[in-house]
């Protein structure tokens, strides 16, 4: 922790004043009766991460209710705004298909992430102050401890967190909006493979974020620019 407060004292006065936006905590576990299509859409979220809900399948609203303890209505409402998003489709007198990503479709959102938040990240990084970027530490941690534990939903709210409060920086709400909507898409398709290889998977992106941290606090550009390229090629 003195060496984190060090580099962040040297780095400091070869970067300006920026304000960090307060975390968005994300809301997981059983459904409560305030709020309950917010709750449902989060359970729903959660279940499409961690592949509770598979690809090409069909989920009935009333099916789903009962899982939930809850009625069909809430559950038609979550769904709804989850069609809006892209993760089902609508299948009339059906109910809801969960919709299925190919390679190029999750290549095409990693792209388009990509051109919004890399320029703006080798801006930041060159007028965020060193103690703004090591505020963040705790929200990197958060995805560190999430990958490895092996819970991809968690991991999920967390890595999305990260990256909001990265470009919350910016001062554009506009496009923290917009980023976090295509992160949020490019989350939904179920990793397959062997457990142990998913949540390697997880717990190498988990530690791009703490090397991109430090590359922050130290105002190293060139690493900047290298981690934030590698981390959405690998999305």
């Amino acid at each position: 922790m003195e060496r984190a407060g060090a580099r962040a004292t040297e780095a400091s006065a070869r970067c300006a004043t920026a304000r960090v936006p307060e975390q968005d905590p994300g809301a997981r576990g059983g459904v409560r009766r305030s709020s309950v299509r917010g709750q449902v859409l989060d359970a729903l979220r959660a279940a499409l991460v961690d592949g509770d809900l598979a690809p090409g399948e069909v989920y009935s609203a009333p099916a789903l209710g009962e899982r939930f303890g809850v009625s069909a209505t809430p559950v038609r409402e979550a769904m709804q705004q989850l069609a809006l998003e892209g993760a089902v489709e609508v299948v009339p007198n059906r109910g809801f298909r969960v919709a299925r990503r190919g390679a190029r479709e999750l290549g095409e959102l990693a792209e388009v992430r990509a051109l919004i938040e890399v320029p703006v990240m080798l801006r930041l990084a060159r007028s965020v102050p060193a103690g703004r970027w090591e505020a963040l530490r705790p929200l990197a941690e958060a995805t560190v401890t999430a990958a490895a534990a092996g819970d991809r939903a968690r991991y999920a709210d967390a890595d999305r967190a990260f990256h909001r409060a990265l470009l919350g920086l910016s001062g554009n709400g506009q496009l923290v909006q917009v980023a976090d909507d295509l992160h949020r898409r490019s989350q939904w398709p179920l990793v397959t493979g062997p457990v142990h290889a998913r949540r390697a998977d997880l717990v190498a992106d988990a530690a791009e974020h703490t090397a991109l941290l430090d590359a922050l606090v130290a105002c190293d550009l060139g690493v900047v620019q290298s981690l934030v390229r590698e981390h959405f090629a690998g999305s």
